[in-house]
């Protein structure tokens, strides 16, 4: 890989909750031991992120709650407005626009076309009103599949790839387990075959031996489909399995970042060396 070859390059993305001032990203981060401005009470969530995807890689995110890692993917899928920053995607225009610069039908077309999230919480990616196959069949109309029999043929081919039957595809995923929801819900994410998808907290809440199936279905979907992801824990064993590259982050900033195995093996924070020391 060389630095041309990038995917998605993100530059200085900064989320800022409330009013900040001229002073609140200097008296917050790791350093200030805080998210929250002294003066203003603004919750600087994601400042100065950078960092550069490349196709086929699977980039971790970690650190604990309020590190800022769930607000980088939600500003990423459009699902939250960046204060600042820019964001750049080789799928659209060859990487020559700014993709928070985009009108809200463009970004629609990013997020049905060329996107794919997974959230924590099935709920906030599916709708328990839809049936499995139609929460699948919502997607691919979106982004203009109109043939029913086709669409139908798509998610039941879905369903089988991530081990839903497809018997079950006509019920709503309210009667499904946690484990199988999230399947359905990736399902959906990768129904389009996106060249991202970004993976936010997947396993949490899920037992354990649910957790191993989870995380191997998305190995198996990476090695089959190549897509560049994003995945998002707290769990550095998840990050272990799952990722090439991973960036560490607390109080908003980037802390550490480089290869996974070094970080695990080779940590150089302080912070990154106390969640390695845990994971032990």
């Amino acid at each position: 890989m060389t630095s041309s070859d990038w995917l998605l390059r993100v530059r200085g993305l900064t989320k800022i909750y409330g009013q900040p001032d001229a002073d609140s990203l200097a008296n917050t981060g790791p350093a200030a031991a805080t998210n929250i401005c002294p003066n203003t009470g603004a919750i600087v969530a994601c400042a100065d992120i950078s960092f550069d995807l490349y196709p086929g890689e699977v980039l971790g995110v970690v650190g604990e709650s309020g590190s800022g890692k769930s607000t980088l993917v939600q500003l990423l899928y459009f699902d939250q407005e960046a204060t600042a920053g820019s964001a750049h995607f080789t799928a659209l225009d060859d990487g020559a626009t700014d993709l928070f610069s985009l009108s809200s039908q463009r970004r629609r077309y990013v997020r049905n076309h060329l996107l794919g999230m997974v959230y924590q919480n099935p709920r906030d990616g599916l709708n328990f009103n839809f049936s499995a196959g139609g929460n699948i069949a919502e997607k691919l109309i979106m982004a203009g599949h109109m043939h029913v029999g086709n669409i139908r043929q798509r998610a039941g081919s879905l369903l089988s790839q991530t081990e839903v039957p497809v018997a079950r595809m006509d019920q709503t995923p309210r009667n499904f387990s946690g484990g199988m929801q999230q399947r359905v819900q990736i399902s959906k994410a990768i129904a389009n075959q996106p060249p991202l998808l970004f993976l936010d907290e997947v396993t949490s809440g899920l037992d354990v031996s649910v957790q191993a199936r989870v995380l191997d279905l998305i190995r198996q979907i990476q090695s089959e489909l190549g897509i560049s992801m994003i995945v998002v824990s707290h769990d550095l064993g998840v990050i272990r399995m799952l990722t090439d590259r991973t960036l560490v982050l607390k109080h908003g900033r980037i802390v550490e970042s480089g290869l996974t195995d070094q970080i695990l093996q080779d940590p150089q924070h302080a912070y990154t060396q106390l969640l390695v020391s845990s994971l032990l």
